[in-house]
């Protein structure tokens, strides 16, 4: 059992800002990197939110305000998913948009944020939401006023008039007073709303390069945005200091999301040999959410799902995991995002599995979610290894991850920013 001795229970209290109390935490066995491996037992000191210090063995060297006995688990960094929905559950019904303010994503985000968190996922990519409720749950979980993971958080997401991303399968007025204000036709016009979607506070840039599954717009899964059209994204984007993620499913919007530049393609389910070349050459990480077709696939033919929907996601669901067996054989970078929301928040940890019976290993799935996401997100240096002067993001489980890649699915204890999870 994981034993506490709190000497300053206020100083670690997850509602305020994390102090500059230290904490000594105890582990059985330490993995601070995928690539290292366990290096055996370890003691990690913790103030103001950073690794410290780290010292070797089961004899305590340090001088702590607390001490957490952890001496039976395994530690590694906190996990990364680079593609979440935190303000939207599955199976809501699409009219949802229609009848909810965008207030009540606030309330769903702060249930999800804290459900993801409790499951080992210390950062995540808020991949397209409404134009505050990402902003305002970033906000809450960096203040420590709610339970929630660090937020990179995109906002609305860029789309073509009419394709996924816009309003679609309503009335043409409740789509005029719906819309998000963030389509946009020709190069210009698409510049512009980057600049737009930076000035509203996006710390990335979300696309729809492609069509989508669960969208009711129904001309399938193929490209969107032309190349100049994305080429202006990518450029304008980059300008800022911004990374752009471009939900793509279909092959040829993959390729020309890849050649213009973008950081990474999220789902890539069709990518073939072609795509994959383009994003060897230029870098562009595969983003694969295989979780989201799991979730997809359980709902087919019961009637959830509107006709549109259905073709779509019978279509996805049957190329499911394909591009991780393509992608790694090319030498792709693969970094790991699940699209929590199209499945339930808080069962994250089962994209990890499912990397593994696509082809990766233990180590190079454990990686996805680590080092390499944090590296997708230009956060290399602060987050994805446990390490001195890294933030003290950290996640207990049973066993060696790399022996049993579901112990994952459960973490027994975590840490964000250097407060502890309760």
């Amino acid at each position: 059992m994981v034993r506490y001795l709190l000497l300053a229970s206020a100083a670690l209290s997850l509602a305020t800002p994390a102090s500059a109390a230290t904490q000594a935490i105890i582990v059985g066995n330490l993995i601070p990197d995928a690539a290292t491996g366990p290096t055996g037992p370890a003691i990690i000191l913790v103030e103001d939110g950073r690794i410290k210090d780290i010292a070797k063995g089961i004899d305590n060297p340090f001088q702590a305000d607390s001490v957490v006995d952890l001496s039976t688990k395994t530690l590694l960094p906190g996990l990364i998913d680079l593609h979440v929905h935190l303000t939207g559950d599955p199976g809501d019904d699409f009219r949802d948009e229609a009848v909810n303010p965008d207030e009540w994503g606030v309330v769903m985000g702060v249930k999800n944020a804290a459900l993801t968190v409790k499951a080992g996922f210390t950062t995540v990519r808020e991949a397209g939401s409404a134009q505050n409720t990402a902003f305002v749950l970033r906000r809450g979980t960096a203040e420590g006023r709610i339970i929630g993971p660090r937020i990179i958080a995109a906002g609305p997401a860029l789309s073509i008039v009419g394709g996924h991303g816009d309003v679609s399968g309503f009335r043409n007025d409740v789509i005029a007073t719906l819309e998000s204000g963030y389509t946009c036709t020709g190069p210009i016009e698409c510049a512009e709303k980057v600049r737009k979607s930076s000035r509203a506070g996006a710390d990335v840039i979300k696309i729809t390069a492609t069509g989508g599954v669960l969208s009711q717009q129904g001309r399938g899964l193929e490209a969107h945005f032309t190349s100049e059209e994305m080429l202006a994204i990518t450029n304008t984007a980059h300008s800022l200091g911004l990374k752009v993620m471009a939900h793509a499913h279909g092959a040829r919007g993959i390729e020309a999301a890849s050649a213009a530049g973008i950081d990474s393609i999220e789902h890539g389910t069709f990518a073939d040999e072609a795509a994959l070349k383009v994003m060897k050459a230029k870098g562009t990480a595969l983003v694969p959410t295989l979780m989201a077709l799991e979730g997809v696939r359980a709902r087919l033919g019961k009637g959830i799902y509107t006709p549109t929907v259905e073709v779509k996601a019978k279509q996805a669901v049957e190329a499911a995991g394909r591009q991780v067996r393509r992608a790694k054989a090319m030498g792709v970078t693969i970094a790991f995002g699940t699209d929590a929301g199209v499945f339930e928040h808080g069962s994250n940890g089962g994209e990890l599995a499912l990397l593994v019976n696509a082809g990766m290993t233990p180590a190079e799935a454990l990686a996805s979610a680590t080092n390499v996401a944090a590296k997708t997100l230009g956060l290399e240096n602060e987050i994805g290894r446990i390490a001195v002067g890294y933030s003290a993001d950290l996640v207990a489980v049973n066993e060696n991850p790399l022996n049993n890649i579901r112990t994952l699915e459960k973490a027994e204890w975590v840490m964000v920013r250097g407060r502890i999870v309760p």
